[in-house]
């Protein structure tokens, strides 16, 4: 398979038809679940997808070594090379590599501040126009409403689309009645789409309780294998 027909063949289309053509400029999505069920599986995904349209990337990690980081873009590249025979995969993995940045800080040892001037500098000084950012493993209960307005004002400045994961802790109920996190519920105005994860008996469903102004906890025609945790159609 040639690149052209995996990028129009990918799950990540039909991801993206589901919330109105995917993330805009400007907009911030999050995928929420608990620890383990494929958050960062799903945000690689993502990016992978935006890299093979030459687009650029930078995924910010707040939990993860970047080696960790590595491993989940080396796996998950290498599963879609074997399942869709993709052809000239090690020129694809070099210019895919030469596209993405990778970041890793501390939650206690850097303010939002600090980071957007340093995404800033890499965008403009540094002439890295990335078009996604990726943000994995931050803890949502240390994130106030003004964190989340500099990061907005930044993406519509930048015209970045920013994803986020958010983990959901604890067995107790963690959501609202609309399946919003409750850890998000003092910005959730500010949060375009949320997307959740369900672990079931034999796969990992998907649903979107917020699309922009809607609310409608749906399930989307999609879910995640359990053990590649590749997104897949049905």
């Amino acid at each position: 398979m040639v690149k052209q027909e995996l990028i129009q063949r990918s799950p990540v289309r039909v991801f993206e038809k589901s919330i109105q053509g995917g993330l805009k400029p400007g907009e911030v999505g999050i995928i929420a679940s608990q620890s383990g069920i494929g958050k960062t599986s799903v945000l690689v995904q993502i990016a992978l997808d935006k890299l093979l349209q030459n687009q650029k990337v930078i995924h910010v990690s707040f939990t993860q070594h970047t080696d960790y980081v590595l491993a989940w873009y080396e796996d998950i590249f290498n599963e879609l090379v074997n399942k869709r025979n993709l052809e000239d995969a090690a020129a694809i993995k070099d210019e895919l590599i030469r596209n993405r940045v990778l970041m890793n800080f501390s939650q206690d040892g850097v303010t939002a501040a600090q980071i957007i001037r340093s995404l800033r500098a890499m965008i403009g000084d540094g002439g890295f126009k990335a078009q996604t950012l990726i943000v994995d493993g931050i803890d949502f209960s240390r994130v106030d409403r003004d964190r989340i307005m500099a990061v907005k004002e930044f993406a519509r400045e930048s015209e970045l689309s920013v994803w986020y994961s958010c983990t959901v802790k604890g067995d107790k109920p963690h959501y609202d009645k609309r399946n919003l996190p409750l850890s998000i519920k003092d910005y959730s105005d500010l949060i375009d789409v949320v997307i959740v994860l369900e672990a079931r008996s034999d796969h990992i469903q998907l649903t979107a309780p917020k699309d922009r102004e809607s609310f409608n906890p749906e399930q989307m025609s999609l879910r995640l294998d359990p053990k590649t945790l590749l997104i897949l159609e049905g």
